[in-house]
């Protein structure tokens, strides 16, 4: 496996992950335990600061799936937004953990839990809250 690039997450949305993280149900734990590595080894910075091309939460992002040459558009979302957001992906997905933090370019190899290992490329950043503005979400 290759080694992951370096990740940039906002201070608000670390905070509700590991919030996330901290109640994650039994069956959520594999990718909770893996998304909780990332936070750790990301770059914690202010809302205000987040690069304009880098994956936040609540983002939509195109990404190929270069296991399978398939392109992709998911918006990033926490567990109890998917039914509100038609293309979402969760947080909590094995392939959502993966994206976050990640810049236009940033390729990544993820592990799933079957045992076979994914990798994803970020296309582009369609839309970010933070490059709109929106610091609350």
């Amino acid at each position: 496996m290759q080694t992951r690039p370096d990740i940039i997450i906002n201070r608000l949305d670390a905070e509700r992950l590991q919030h996330l993280i901290d109640n994650a149900e039994e069956k959520d734990m594999s990718v909770a335990t893996a998304l909780e590595a990332e936070l750790l080894r990301g770059e914690i910075i202010e809302p205000e600061e987040m690069p304009m091309d880098a994956v936040s939460m609540n983002s939509q992002v195109r990404f190929t799936d270069l296991s399978r040459n398939r392109q992709i558009v998911r918006t990033l979302v926490y567990p109890h937004g998917l039914s509100s957001t038609p293309d979402a992906i969760s947080i909590l997905a094995p392939i959502g953990a993966a994206m976050l933090g990640l810049r236009t370019g940033d390729t990544i190899d993820w592990q799933l839990p079957d045992g076979s290992v994914s990798q994803l490329r970020i296309d582009e950043i369609l839309w970010q809250p933070e490059r709109e503005k929106q610091y609350h979400r």
